[in-house]
This record gives structure tokens, C-alpha cells and sequence, in this order.
């Protein structure tokens, strides 16, 4: 009988943590190379696919007189859910958690992190767009990013 529920109760936790795996590979529509190009400032942006729960991202940001700014991302399952992670430059990991939401558009937030508080992916049509946004100073601040895919 022991045995049974202990059997039991590894198919439950195997089942629980399958669920955000699943829900990673909802977000296959954000894979690919993706390019903005604003006020002489290029942005780049890569996704791999995901696979066995985890997507992996860079981002570039060139400025025209300014050093490269150069990002990492993941998006992997976790315990805590579907979690975005920024590996920024001079910062540690910062983790970002998907909330409920429609097919297309992905929201992570982090509440108890400075700026930005969500990070927010969606389809718009045939582009990818992103935002960041948050409180600073009790004023709400966001950016505003409209991706093209590089062929």
C-alpha cells in the first residue's frame, strides 16, 4: 500500500511539473531573429525554439557613439511556473513569472523587482512585439519595442 502512494504521489509531482513544460512550448510563436531599427538605435533580438521546457534568447542593442549593449534570456519551467530570467550585464539573474493569459501574448512579472515589473511579449500580426514596464518614483514607466523578423 505504501508503495502504491508513493508511486501515486511521483505521478502527481511528475504531472505538476510537466504542466510548465507544456506551457513553454506554447510560446514557439516568439521564436526566431527579430530586428528593430528606431532613431538610428538597431535592436536585436533571437529566440530558439523551445525544447524540453527551456527557450533560450539574446538581445543586441546598438547605439550610434555608445557601446553594444548585449542581453541574455531564458525561459525555462520552473517551479514557481513558466519563468523568464534576464542575465544582464552587472546584475544578477532576475526572474520573471508568466501569468494566465491568451495564445500570442506571454506577461511575466516580478513584482519585487525595481524596473521593469512585467516583461510582456505578444504577436502583432506578422511582427514581435515587446515591453517593459513598471513603476519608478510612483510613476509608471514602460518601453516599447516592434520587432520584424530577419529573413
Amino acid at each position: 500500500m505504501r508503495f502504491a502512494l508513493a508511486i501515486a504521489a511521483l505521478v502527481v509531482a511528475s504531472s505538476a511539473n510537466a504542466a510548465p513544460t507544456d506551457e513553454v512550448a506554447k510560446l514557439t510563436w516568439m521564436a526566431g531573429s527579430w530586428r528593430q531599427e528606431k532613431d538610428g538605435v538597431i535592436t536585436r533580438e533571437t529566440w530558439l525554439a523551445p525544447v524540453g521546457g527551456v527557450m533560450a534568447g539574446a538581445g543586441q542593442t546598438n547605439t550610434p557613439g555608445r557601446k553594444p549593449f548585449v542581453s541574455y534570456y531564458r525561459i525555462s519551467a520552473e517551479p514557481a511556473g513558466v519563468t523568464f530570467t534576464a542575465i544582464l550585464p552587472g546584475q544578477p539573474p532576475t526572474p520573471f513569472v508568466l501569468l494566465p493569459g491568451k495564445d500570442g501574448e506571454a506577461t511575466f512579472e516580478n513584482k519585487a523587482h525595481d524596473f521593469p515589473q512585467r516583461v510582456i511579449f505578444r504577436r502583432c500580426g506578422e511582427q514581435l512585439c515587446g515591453r517593459i514596464e513598471g513603476t519608478v518614483g510612483g510613476k509608471v514607466e514602460a518601453e516599447d519595442w516592434r520587432y520584424t523578423r530577419v529573413k
